[in-house]
C-alpha cells in the first residue's frame, strides 16, 4: 500500500536530516531540536521499537528489501504526525524514490555531507552498522557515497558540509539556514546561535 503524501503546512516546522551513516544526523538532530525547542525523532530508533530488536538482526533475518519497506512506512508516519519536530533518517532512506518524495514534500531537508574518509575515521570501530561489516569498510564507504551523494542532493533543500565542523558549528549552520529560509523567527535563532549546548 502506498504511503500517504504529506504536505508541510506553513504553521509546522519539520526539519529532516539526511546523510551517510555516521554523518552526525542523530547527534546534530538532538541538539538542533533542543535549541529550537521541538521534539526529536529518529526513524531508525522508531523502527527498532517497532520490530523489538536491532536493525542489524532484522537485516540478517529478512533482508534489505523488507527493511526498506518498513522504513518507508515509518518515515511516512513520522512526517504525518502533527506538530513541529526534527527527524533524523537512516543513511539509506534516500535509496527509495518514495522516501525522497515524502521527505522533500513533507519537511525541510538538510543534507549533512561528509567525505568517505571522514566517515571512516568516525566509524572504523563501529560494529553496529550492517552495511559496513565488510573486509574493506573505507572502500565500502566510498562506494556508498558515490551511489548516495546524488540522491541526498536530489532530496535535500540545503547541503551542510559536515566533514570538519564541530556538532555545535553544524547546529548553528542549520539554525542560520532555517532562519534565512524564513522558517525560524530571527529572534529565536539569535538567542541560540553562539550559545554552547548544555
Amino acid at each position: 500500500m502506498a504511503a500517504p503524501a504529506v504536505a508541510q503546512t506553513p504553521s509546522e516546522l519539520i526539519v529532516a536530516l539526511v546523510g551517510m551513516p555516521g554523518g552526525g544526523k542523530s547527534t546534530v538532530g538532538k541538539q538542533l531540536a533542543r535549541q529550537i525547542g521541538v521534539p526529536f525523532v529518529d526513524s531508525d530508533h522508531e523502527i527498532e521499537q517497532r520490530i523489538g530488536g536491532s536493525i542489524r538482526q532484522f537485516f540478517e533475518q529478512h533482508g534489505e528489501e523488507a527493511f526498506r519497506d518498513l522504513e518507508t512506512e515509518v518515515v511516512a508516519e513520522l512526517l504525518a504526525r502533527p506538530g513541529d519536530r526534527v527527524l533524523a533518517t537512516g543513511g539509506g532512506a534516500v535509496l527509495r524514490e518514495r522516501n525522497r518524495e515524502l521527505l522533500r514534500d513533507g519537511a525541510t531537508v538538510l543534507y549533512l555531507r561528509s567525505t568517505p574518509e571522514d566517515l571512516f575515521r568516525r566509524l572504523k570501530h563501529d560494529t553496529t552498522r550492517p552495511l559496513l561489516q565488510v573486509r574493506d569498510p573505507l572502500a565500502r564507504l566510498r562506494e556508498l557515497h558515490q551511489q548516495r551523494d546524488p540522491l541526498y542532493r536530489r532530496c535535500a533543500h540545503y547541503v551542510l558540509e559536515s566533514a570538519r565542523p564541530s556538532v555545535h558549528a553544524l547546529v548553528n549552520m542549520a539554525l542560520m539556514q532555517l532562519e534565512l529560509a524564513g522558517l525560524l523567527d530571527p529572534a529565536r535563532v539569535a538567542a541560540t546561535v553562539g550559545a554552547e549546548p548544555h
